[in-house]
């Protein structure tokens, strides 16, 4: 009887966890972030960042290396877009390393906070 009831419930969080991941997808929120325009590859692995990164930060964004927005609170936004082969990049490498203020529809899905721009500006 434990081996049927232990099978069942192994059975069932197997079936269930699909469920979970979509539970953690949110339906996005219209929202305004105000933040820094990071290399995400060189932020996140030599701590990279600010005036004297920027030109760094250009060449590795124009050579594929997504650019990313750290908002105020220290939270990571990727820029992304509902329309396939609609890469983000050009949004942002004018700003690279530089403070912006972005609107959009902000998502957090799979441990991932995402941002669809519909507008991005200078930060004052």
């Amino acid at each position: 009887m434990l081996k049927q009831t232990l099978a069942a419930v192994t059975v069932l969080a197997f079936a269930t966890a699909p469920l979970v991941g979509q539970a953690q997808r949110s339906a996005g929120t219209e929202t305004t972030i105000t933040g820094q325009v990071i290399d995400l590859n060189c932020h996140t692995t030599q701590g990279a960042s600010g005036a004297g990164h920027k030109s760094c930060a250009q060449a590795c964004a124009k050579a594929g290396v997504a650019l990313a927005i750290l908002g105020s609170d220290g939270t990571v936004y990727v820029p992304v877009s509902a329309k396939p082969g609609d890469p983000q990049n050009s949004k942002l490498v004018p700003f690279a390393e530089e403070k912006v203020k972005v609107t959009g529809t902000a998502r957090f899905a799979e441990g991932l906070h995402t941002i669809e721009i519909t507008s991005i500006a200078a930060a004052t």
